[in-house]
């Protein structure tokens, strides 16, 4: 997933990183889009606008969306160093793609691919 200036990194992440009990959220059956805003981050509503989108078209697909400054015990695990911060998971809440920056809808749809 890239953002639209280009500035966004994606890649996948180590397989075993498994957040579905840390999220405090239920899971999607299928896969679950995980986001990291910040209070003041535009580009965050944006990426919000975009998952909610994305979750309600695809079956199954659940968008999570975490204060970074709330849980700064998972963005220090996970190496979160901006927002947004768009995670993918499986149905069984192992990250299987991540993102830095505000991705575009149609990047969303494909990293789902390798979710479901």
């Amino acid at each position: 997933m890239r953002g639209p200036d280009g500035a966004g990194r994606a890649g996948a992440s180590a397989p075993q990183t498994e957040l579905g009990g840390e999220l405090g959220a239920r899971l999607g059956e299928r896969a679950t889009l995980v986001q990291f805003s910040s209070a003041f981050c535009a580009p965050c509503r944006a990426t919000r606008r975009v998952l909610g989108e994305v979750a309600g078209l695809v079956p199954g697909v659940t968008h999570v969306e975490i204060d970074a400054e709330a849980r700064l015990d998972l963005v220090r695990r996970l190496g979160i160093i901006r927002t947004p911060t768009v995670l993918v998971l499986d149905a069984a809440g192992r990250v299987v793609r991540r993102a830095a920056g505000q991705p575009r809808k149609a990047d969303v749809i494909a990293a789902l691919g390798e979710a479901v």
